[in-house]
């Protein structure tokens, strides 16, 4: 395969260090197409005013994360604004001193575009429309760029778009600021238009701050973030794009909440946004969320913890034995065999591509690779797919650093045979901790 090496370096390290690239997923996707299809169903509902809202669940390294990048890379090229975050304990869904605002400033902090994946996009997104809203109009009345009718052609075009988000929570205040940005964006004024952006950002700590300098009295809450996700996704639309999609990763941290209440907070929040969604009070927005099996299921402290949540999202009496991807909760299976044999054989030929050497691993050693790693005791339930990419990446970086090295007889060494009953270890680790909880 032909990749920039920029790329391939970015894939190989991240996979070695067991975190998801952003960058060059295409190149390594294998599997989840049933998966990737109904989420990107999900998208075209969204396109079209709907609203979506779904968790994603599986063990720690099965694919979550690394399913959650290859649909930010889909509906991206579908001109879709994407907002992705993970939770952690500075991050929740819902807090009492700044977490909610936390998660919603790493959300817009991360707000990616096609033209703009690293995040960051926010200033792009609005001098775009701006630019977009005066070429239309330019086009429509036949006006030049310095004929003074235009300003005011313009002006009309930009109030009735923020018009129409004055009937939502907030819109009032949140179509004043879109104009201060537009009449900011006219006069040169970058003071201005980096106040508006900072207020968008959340970054007003009080109302006093906000109404000093922006002449609003509301700022942006633990309380409210998830208010101005629904005036951003009418925005968005409004502005050209097809729609938002808000991914948030790590809901683990919810359920590691101590306190009992607090977890309840959360979930209510997380049971206010899926209602909103299926109830189609949110407009061309998207949830997708991603959690472990225990997280979701525990009774004690996971999702289904929360009755309300769990009477709408746990399985039906006819839902065992088969896959339903048109649940709220998508379930991932393992990749199978034949499938992992794909995924290394893409890497050995992105490694060799990257370091510049004929192919030193045949098929034989691939499918040899393979038979160990999934030939061990516990492999069945316990391996995944980032522990398999992580050796095999091992493999090729030891073969080519040290070219007496025989994939073969490394694969049968006593050390290699050692290390891989580490599977073992875990599985026993996994079922002290159930024991514990």
């Amino acid at each position: 395969m032909k990749i920039p090496k920029r790329i391939a370096q970015t894939l190989m390290n991240s996979l070695k260090g067991g975190v998801v690239p952003r960058v060059g997923l295409p190149y390594i996707t294998v599997g989840r197409k049933d998966e990737i299809d109904a989420l990107l169903h999900d998208v075209d509902l969204i396109a079209d005013g709907g609203a979506s809202f779904r968790f994603i669940v599986g063990k720690y390294g099965s694919g979550k994360s690394f399913l959650l990048q290859t649909i930010r890379s889909y509906v991206m090229a579908k001109n879709f604004v994407v907002v992705d975050a993970d939770l952690s304990p500075e991050r929740r869904l819902q807090g009492t001193r700044g977490q909610g605002l936390a998660t919603y400033k790493e959300l817009i902090k991360n707000m990616s575009t096609k033209t703009k994946p690293e995040g960051g996009a926010l200033p792009l997104i609005l001098d775009r429309w701006i630019s977009s809203v005066q070429q239309e109009v330019m086009v429509s009345s036949g006006l030049g760029v310095t004929d003074p009718g235009l300003e005011p052609l313009v002006e009309k075009k930009i109030a009735a778009t923020v018009y129409s988000l004055n009937e939502m929570v907030h819109g009032f205040d949140f179509a004043r600021l879109l104009t201060a940005y537009y009449r900011a964006y006219l006069s040169g004024d970058e003071e201005t238009k980096a106040k508006v952006l900072k207020w968008f950002r959340g970054e007003y700590a009080t109302k006093t701050d906000a109404r000093q300098e922006l002449g609003v009295n509301i700022v942006i809450t633990d309380d409210d973030w998830y208010e101005y996700l629904k005036l951003f996704a009418c925005f968005l639309k409004q502005a050209g794009y097809a729609g938002l999609l808000v991914l948030i990763d790590e809901l683990v941290n919810i359920y590691k909440i101590p306190h009992a209440i607090t977890r309840q907070y959360n979930y209510e929040k997380i049971l206010t946004m899926y209602n909103d969604a299926m109830q189609g009070k949110a407009r061309h927005l998207g949830f997708l969320l991603c959690g472990t099996p225990q997280c979701m299921e525990d009774p004690r402290r996971g999702v289904y913890s929360y009755e309300a949540l769990r009477s709408r999202l746990a399985e039906g009496h006819f839902s065992a034995g088969y896959k339903d991807l048109l649940s709220p909760v998508i379930r991932l299976q393992p990749l199978t065999n034949e499938e992992m044999l794909i995924l290394v054989e893409k890497l050995a030929d992105i490694h060799a591509g990257l370091y510049e050497y004929s192919q030193i691993v045949t098929q034989q050693d691939m499918v040899d690779f393979i038979e160990i790693e999934f030939g061990r005791i516990g492999a069945d339930s316990h391996i995944t797919p980032r522990e398999v990419i992580r050796d095999f990446i091992e493999v090729l970086d030891i073969v080519y650093q040290n070219p007496g090295t025989k994939v073969r007889a490394l694969l049968g060494s006593d050390s290699f045979s050692f290390a891989k009953n580490d599977v073992l270890s875990a599985a026993s680790e996994t079922e002290f901790a159930e024991f514990e909880l």
